[in-house]
Order: C-alpha cells, then structure tokens, then sequence
C-alpha cells in the first residue's frame, strides 16, 4: 500500500504541479522518488515523462531520481521519452531525451524485457543533428551557434535550478494534509467535537442555572421560614403580654373591690373586676388560668379553691349583693353563676 508521502508525490507529479512538488521536496529533502506504482509499476520519471513535463523531469533528477528504474515491461524513463520523441518530434527529444541521456549516459544501453534500448529507438529519428553520449553539444560548424545553443543550456539550466526557490514564502505547508477524503474526514471529526463540546458546554451551563435557581428557592424558603417563625414568636409574646396584662388588671381590680372593706357604692356591670371584660366565659376563664404550672396538681388545685372562693355565687351576692345597680344585676349574677360552674367543672376533672 502506497504511504501518505508517495500519494502526495504521484498527486503533485500527475496534476504537474511544479510549484508544489518543489516546495514538498525542498522541506521533505529525504523522500523516496523512487518508488513504483500501479499495475504498470511506473515510477515519478516514468510518469513525467509520458506527459512530457521536462520541468518536473529536471526536479525529479536535481532530486535524485533514478534514470535506470524499470517498469513492468522493463522499459526505464529514457525508454518513454524516445517513443514519445518518436511521435511528437524534436520538441520531446530536447526536453525528455537530451536531460535524462545527459544526467545517466549508461541508461541508452538498458534494455528492456524485448531487449531494445532507448538508443535502438533513437536511431529511427529524422533529425539531421542528434546528441550522443560524451558530447555536451551537436557537432555544428559556425562558432557563433555553437555558442549561443551553449548559452541557452545554461538558461535553462539556471532556470531549472532557481525556478520556486521562493515559494515557501507563498505556499501554505500541506505537511500535515492528505488527500480530499483525509481532509473531508478531519472537517467532520473537528465538527462533531465541536458540537459535543458546545453540547457539555450547554449542559454545564444549565446545570449550574438549575443547581444556582435551586439555591435561591432554600435561601428563600429558609427566609422565609424564618420570618415565619419570628411572626409567631412575637404574636405568641404579644398575646402573652397581652394576657399578662389583662390578669394583673383582672388580680388588682379583684383586690380592690373584694379586700378592701371601705369601697362602697353602686356597682355596675363594667365595675365588677371581670378577667375578660366584655369577654365570653372562656376568654376569661383563659386570664384566669394565664401563667398558672398545671403540672404542679396542688398548686393548681389551690388556685382554683381560691378562684371558687371568689366568684362562688353566695359569698358573692354577700360581699356585693347590695351594692348591684337594678339593670345590670340579672346579668351580673347570670355572668358570676357560669365563671363559677367552669371553675367547679375544672376543679372535678382533676379528682
């Protein structure tokens, strides 16, 4: 199987790129040109020379081309540049034959698996002036053309040699290129790596949205449990202050008008000294038993012996039955006789 460094090669030499087999040879000074290739096993020289490509020709050599590489049918380069002389005429025979009989002499006696030479194929020419092995020109009487042809091998010559010697400065290095399906794969392969990144990207992106968006809910939820906690806090201190309140009221009103044995005067609904004024029986029944240690059974029953002492409907009407203004008194003593049935149902519930 041929290396990617051969494609490239046989790529520039069969498209007859010039510009571009001369810049991979001159940044690539070991490469193989001397390989073979195909049924036909034609190396680079064998195909230069049947397109007839004397610039390419001359690189090839420059490069170290072999003149004496051999094809399936034993034939060499010098061989396809004879029968391609043969058919197109002169113009073949200076740009193909004269450069590879130059550069290797020796490849006019190779012969091929017919056993014909280059130099037998040569010999059906009709030109009058032809090259031979060991001279540098045709024989030619006038001076004067001898050296002006001299002249212009030396043109040429330098032509060839510094013909691309800048174009590194203009090409782009395909080094690390190959061929279209190469290329075409490596476009998909970074495509599709892109899109998977921009895919990890875009899920790391939402991830972090929905972790920071769910943050945010505890911190508020938190907060707002918080606020929440303090709300009842206060409302639950407030209606203990309130309470508080209420049964201080409610103990020094009851000590004014029951203890204190020079009060006198009519005495109205609102003057008696209610827990609750206003309330119902239970509101009052609630500043009664305000701040009072339940779980301490005597205590607690002492407590109520006291209340049941006070608002017992007989010792009430004694200490306050004369005083009861005419209007209020039904009620007053309705409101005494259910303060007082609650405090006995609540003194029972704890025998």
């Amino acid at each position: 199987m041929a290396s990617r460094e051969q494609k490239k090669l046989r790529r520039y030499v069969d498209e007859g790129n010039l510009l571009k087999l001369k810049s991979y040879l001159r940044k690539h000074r070991d490469a193989d040109v001397n390989f073979t290739q195909g049924k036909r096993r034609r190396g680079l020289l064998h195909r230069v020379c049947s397109q007839g490509n004397d610039a390419l020709l001359r690189l090839l050599l420059k490069h170290g081309a072999d003149p004496l590489l051999r094809d399936r049918k034993g034939d060499t380069a010098l061989h396809l540049a004879a029968r391609k002389a043969l058919k197109h005429g002169k113009t073949d025979y200076d740009d193909l034959v004269i450069p590879l009989s130059k550069h290797c002499p020796e490849a006019l006696s190779v012969l091929n698996n017919c056993g014909v030479t280059p130099q037998d194929l040569l010999q059906g020419l009709s030109f009058k002036q032809k090259w031979t092995p060991g001279a540098d020109a045709p024989r030619r009487s006038d001076p004067e053309d001898l050296w002006r042809e001299k002249l212009m091998g030396e043109c040429q010559d330098e032509f060839f040699e510094t013909f691309g010697q800048y174009d590194d400065d203009f090409l782009r290095d395909d080094e690390d290129f190959g061929d279209f399906a190469d290329w075409a794969e490596r476009i998909r392969r970074e495509y599709y790596a892109n899109k998977q990144a921009k895919a990890q990207t875009d899920r790391k992106r939402r991830r972090k949205n929905e972790e920071e968006e769910e943050r945010q809910r505890r911190e508020l939820n938190t907060r707002l449990e918080k606020e929440h906690r303090e709300y009842l806090e206060r409302a639950s201190r407030k209606k203990d202050e309130t309470q508080q309140g209420k049964k201080r009221r409610y103990e020094e009103r009851c000590d004014a008008l029951f203890l204190n044995a020079s009060s006198s005067g009519a005495l109205g609904y609102d003057d008696i000294p209610w827990p609750a004024p206003r309330g119902s029986v239970e509101q009052m029944m609630a500043v009664i038993l305000h701040g009072v240690d339940r779980s301490d059974t005597a205590a607690f029953r002492k407590f109520l012996r006291r209340q049941q002492a006070l608002w017992h409907p007989d010792k009430f009407s004694q200490r306050c039955g004369g005083r009861l203004k005419d209007r209020d008194k039904q009620k007053i003593t309705d409101t005494v006789t259910a303060l007082s049935q609650e405090l006995n149902r609540l003194a029972q519930s704890l025998r």
